[in-house]
């Protein structure tokens, strides 16, 4: 069976909390982009087609870029991709008991959660 992989709609940009607050006015009151917050306390920005998360991330230095990859069954994308080299790294964040997904590394150590269009 080949794996069925392609891009997802979520972009989440973990910011570290001495930035935070600035990098949602940069995106809100600058670039103008309308704001969503329907998972709260999570906050985000509708991005063309996407939906940019923004994240509040303590402890962390600097920012970084995660993305979403959609597959209608993350048993076989994950394998495939396991298959092919890819590092799982699904300590990194909690997705919750009887998700259907997880998450993944590019070879520039760039995070993608890898699931099933309803995995929650």
């Amino acid at each position: 069976m080949t794996a069925d992989i392609k891009g997802g709609i979520n972009i989440a940009m973990k910011v570290p909390s001495h930035q935070y607050e600035a990098t949602l006015a940069f995106y809100r009151d600058v670039v103008g982009l309308e704001p969503f917050d329907d998972k709260a306390p999570a906050r985000g920005f509708l991005l063309g087609p996407n939906r940019l998360w923004i994240d509040e991330a303590p402890g962390y230095s600097q920012a970084e870029v995660w993305l979403e990859l959609s597959t209608p069954d993350h048993t076989v994308a994950l394998g495939h991709l396991e298959q092919n080299g890819v590092v799982r790294c699904d300590p990194i964040e909690d997705l919750g008991a009887g998700f259907r997904g997880g998450w993944v590394m590019n070879p520039a150590n760039i995070v993608h959660m890898v699931r099933e269009p309803d995995a929650w």
